[in-house]
């Protein structure tokens, strides 16, 4: 006998804020002792959690049936924009692997400092994808940092982050945002960033990156000392010849 799909959720409760859906995740997660505050009182107007007593007349939350849904949803969207995600970080290392060079993925580095005045804080990166050149020459390691985009609010977010901005362009000499198609255009994006969108069949450059003459500090070597480098398609049979520049 089959299960039944669960009924359709009204548009109103999949279009709930970010900030509603985390607090019926840590009720669903948690013993359900109530806040209440106006994030709850939304939560039980639109029936995603319910009121109990107890025998001593304690009250606790219960997320309903309505709310079990709406975090089943949730879960298979994420699920989907991660998946949607990986795929396309795959393509970017794919793409710099074929045009010779090394690229990792989920590098933790350590970007310079931000500013040259007061306390040195020296903010931590984690690109979508870098990669360098194929060469034994330093002054042509040419690194570069990929930032992979399929979601607009992640996009969005993203960009008000200009730390963030400001640590990768540290580390790189040149920064891309790659985009899912339709999601923005390209004067969306900081003009120091280049910006490319995933095409069905290839990746479009919509405005090239500014190129920046840039030298790996000892730090982000010793970090790609220890850490595997993607491996290389097993059908380019060219992929570790070498940069004939380098």
């Amino acid at each position: 006998m089959e299960t039944p799909a669960p009924a359709a959720l009204h548009p109103a409760a999949l279009a709930l804020p970010a900030a509603h859906r985390r607090r019926l995740r840590q009720l669903w997660r948690s013993a359900g002792w109530p806040c209440h505050d106006g994030i709850e009182l939304e939560l039980l107007a639109a029936g995603l959690v319910a009121r109990l007593r107890d025998d001593a007349g304690r009250e606790t939350l219960r997320v309903t049936d309505a709310g079990v849904q709406l975090l089943a949803a949730t879960l298979q969207r994420n699920r989907a924009a991660f998946d949607a995600h990986e795929a396309l970080v795959a393509r970017v290392v794919r793409a710099m692997q074929h045009a010779g060079r090394l690229a990792w993925r989920g590098l933790r580095l350590r970007a310079p400092p931000l500013a040259a005045d007061g306390p040195r804080v020296w903010p931590m990166a984690m690109p979508d994808v870098f990669s360098i050149r194929h060469t034994t020459v330093e002054d042509h390691v040419e690194p570069i940092v990929h930032e992979v985009k399929v979601r607009r609010a992640d996009l969005l977010a993203d960009l008000r982050q200009g730390a963030k901005r400001a640590a990768y362009l540290g580390l790189a000499s040149q920064c891309w945002y790659v985009l899912k198609a339709g999601i923005a255009q390209a004067d969306e994006v900081p003009a120091e960033c280049g910006v490319m969108v995933a095409q069905a069949q290839a990746l479009e450059v919509l405005r090239p990156a500014p190129r920046r003459p840039m030298r790996l500090p000892l730090a982000t070597w010793m970090v790609l000392a220890r850490s595997d480098a993607e491996p290389a398609p097993d059908d380019d049979g060219q992929a570790w010849l070498g940069d004939p520049a380098g």
